[in-house]
């Protein structure tokens, strides 16, 4: 419990920093704005100086003077005039008046100061014609504060707005001289206050609300991204169905398991559990109770087995189990079983599930999790066929002898190192004798062995995640040869592409077909999947709902070697499947077997019935061909038309049948 807890107070002192550190931009914020207005006010108030300034210059003093410039001097009578003045109701609007003649020497002061220092500057810049304003304190410059020459510093007055006015008179109204006012700061600095208080305190409240609004979305958000994030880190790692961790957890744990096992010298046991007949429960229960069968068996995996073990589930019905200790895995698994089969109640109907379980110890039957999880495999199908309910693997048990391992274990850099080649073989159109499409067909150039055929690595890729890898780089690259086929020749064909069971059944098929179609800019409708029956039959949900993610992608889908397997009509009319390829082992004699003549024909308007298009492969004679044609066979497909060639090949003999077509 200490955990969560410390992870709790490491989210809330986190939370805690971003909060302190999302406010730091708004009170800056604040601060800039505030000294704006703080500016704005000072501005405003040096506004109204200068404007109160030019009124008592232009009614009360410039009236009083005579027009004559100040450099003169002034007469006794103005002299007295502005006495009067400044003890009369201007006088108690200001707080010092003087003239300047246009040398800016002083020639009257109220409060009777001479020149004892060079001119001001300010009193030259508004001698030339220019309002100078600016705020200070009474007495803040030695020649404000000396009355006399002798006089000393005086203290600093209240606040103060100096103002330098420039007198005009005259004819030409020219300067005479500056009029230098100091008026009280104090009432206009009363309203600037009250101002800016009613603005602070609106800013203060208009960006408190705007980041306690910011951080309500930013926390809100936050919040449900970080539950998002959590959701999907689980779901990465563990089945939506049952809450069990998936198959790639489960090949992550089976690498510790195997490291542990060999540092403490102790085998651990990696085993692979099925249930047997699991798709009759679906077919007469439905998949919502056959859903329930598993979640309840999933249950009984983890409570039984409890801690010290790993429980995954792998796919399917299929639940992987790792022990780590190996050598009481035997007994241990088998009262397992025990547990796992008694009954299960699901929708009022009492069950008898039984499971099938095939174990391989580390790292004894292997040192690497692919390996381990092959040979648990290979054991859990020997127990499922011999009724034995708990098997250990056994070299005996492969059907594949090491040879054909290495073969696997080679698989994956051959793909890597561009050793694998594809060959097409054509499509032709019965109605038009027109080539429509090609189906690409793997081949392995082994640098020791040779041109290999598909049936000498593909079962046994089938039983490894390398046939992912495998399908990816056939489909990949039978898109961009289609493309050059189709600029060389003139066509747009169609290309079919072979996927397994397993690769189906992975979750990832749809998301790899249209990573690779945006990333070659090609026509969803130009491709076909290629799915077996067994491939539909070993999940049916979720082969359906991964091929409607193809189908609504606008990619085409084709039930291969139909009549090969046991797919029902419910599950053939629930697929989005667009064509049908009747097997080869109907058509090929259906010429000389009227039964296979007979089982064609019905195959051929099932599909049209459905709303498909039929392929029928393994056509070698005319005859065949005639025969196809009368059935109403859409396509066809066999070493009539061509063998499987290379692509230089599949594409001089594509460009000899558009020659032949258009000379027709």
């Amino acid at each position: 419990m200490q955990r969560p807890r410390r992870r709790h107070s490491l989210t809330g002192r986190l939370f805690a920093v971003y909060a302190i550190v999302s406010a730091l931009p708004v009170i800056a914020l604040g601060f800039i704005l505030a000294g704006s207005f703080r500016g704005e006010a000072r501005q405003r108030g040096l506004s109204e100086g200068r404007n109160e300034a030019s009124l008592i210059a232009a009614t009360a003093v410039r009236p009083l003077l005579n027009g004559r410039p100040l450099s003169e001097g002034l007469t006794s009578v103005e002299t007295h005039r502005l006495q009067l003045l400044v003890r009369g109701s201007i006088g108690r609007s200001i707080l010092r008046l003087r003239l300047r003649d246009d040398t800016g020497h002083i020639v009257f002061a109220d409060d009777g100061a001479g020149d004892f220092g060079p001119p001001d500057d300010d009193a030259l810049e508004a001698a030339h014609g220019h309002t100078v304003a600016d705020l200070t304190r009474l007495n803040a410059d030695a020649l404000d504060a000396e009355v006399t020459h002798d006089a000393p510093l005086g203290d600093l007055g209240p606040r103060a707005i100096e103002i330098y006015v420039p007198l005009r008179g005259g004819p030409s109204d020219h300067v005479l001289g500056v009029l230098e006012l100091y008026l009280p700061y104090a009432p206009i600095d009363h309203e600037v206050s009250h101002l800016l208080g009613t603005l602070y305190r609106d800013l203060v409240i208009g960006l408190g609300g705007l980041y306690l609004l910011l951080f309500a979305i930013t926390a809100s958000v936050s919040s449900r991204l970080r539950r998002e994030s959590l959701r999907n880190a689980f779901l990465a790692g563990h089945d939506v169905l049952t809450g069990l961790p998936n198959r790639t957890a489960f090949q992550e744990q089976v690498s510790l398991a195997i490291a542990e096992a060999t540092r403490r010298g102790v085998p651990a046991a990696v085993a692979v559990l099925d249930l047997d007949r699991f798709r009759e429960i679906n077919d007469a229960l439905g998949y919502a109770n056959g859903d329930a069968v598993l979640r309840k068996l999933a249950d009984r995996l983890a409570s039984a087995l409890g801690s010290g073990a790993f429980v995954a589930r792998l796919g399917g019905d299929e639940y992987g189990v790792i022990l780590p200790d190996g050598e009481s895995a035997e007994p241990l698994l088998r009262r397992l079983r025990t547990t796992l089969d008694r009954e299960v109640s699901v929708a009022g109907v009492t069950l008898a599930a039984q499971t099938s379980i095939g174990y391989a110890l580390a790292p004894a039957d292997g040192d690497e999790p692919e390996e381990l999880l092959q040979r648990a495999d290979v054991a859990m199908y020997a127990a499922k066929d011999q009724h034995a309910g708990v098997r250990r693997y056994e070299p005996s048990l492969d059907r594949h002898d090491a040879a054909g391992l290495s073969l696997v274990a080679e698989l994956r850099h051959a793909i890597d190192d561009d050793e694998l080649v594809l060959h097409y073989q054509p499509q032709q159109e019965l109605s038009g004798d027109r080539v429509v499409a090609v189906e690409a067909l793997v081949r392995w150039q082994h640098p020791t062995h040779g041109l290999l055929f598909p049936d000498r690595f593909l079962p046994l890729a089938e039983q490894t995640d390398v046939i992912d890898h495998l399908t990816r780089w056939v489909l990949r690259r039978a898109l961009r040869d289609v493309d050059g086929m189709g600029v060389a020749t003139g066509t747009a064909p169609r290309v079919s592409v072979n996927v397994s069971a397993r690769t189906v059944g992975g979750g990832m098929l749809a998301e790899d077909v249209i990573a690779a179609l945006q990333e070659y800019s090609f026509d969803p409708d130009r491709l076909i999947i290629e799915v077996t029956e067994t491939a539909i039959l070993a999940d049916p949900q979720r082969a359906a709902a991964e091929l409607g993610r193809l189908s609504d992608a606008g990619v085409r889908v084709s039930l291969d070697d139909f009549g090969q397997g046991q797919t029902s009509l419910r599950h053939l009319s629930r697929l989005p499947l667009h064509e049908l390829k009747i097997d080869r082992e109907f058509v090929g004699d259906m010429d000389a077997d009227d039964a296979h003549a007979t089982i064609v024909r019905s195959m051929i308007e099932l599909g049209h019935n459905l709303g498909l298009h039929v392929v029928a492969e393994g056509v070698e004679t005319d005859d065949v061909r005639e025969q196809l044609r009368e059935a109403g066979s859409d396509l066809i497909q066999g070493y009539l038309l061509s063998r499987p060639l290379p692509l230089d090949q599949i594409t001089a003999w594509l460009s000899a049948q558009t020659r032949a077509e258009v000379r027709a």
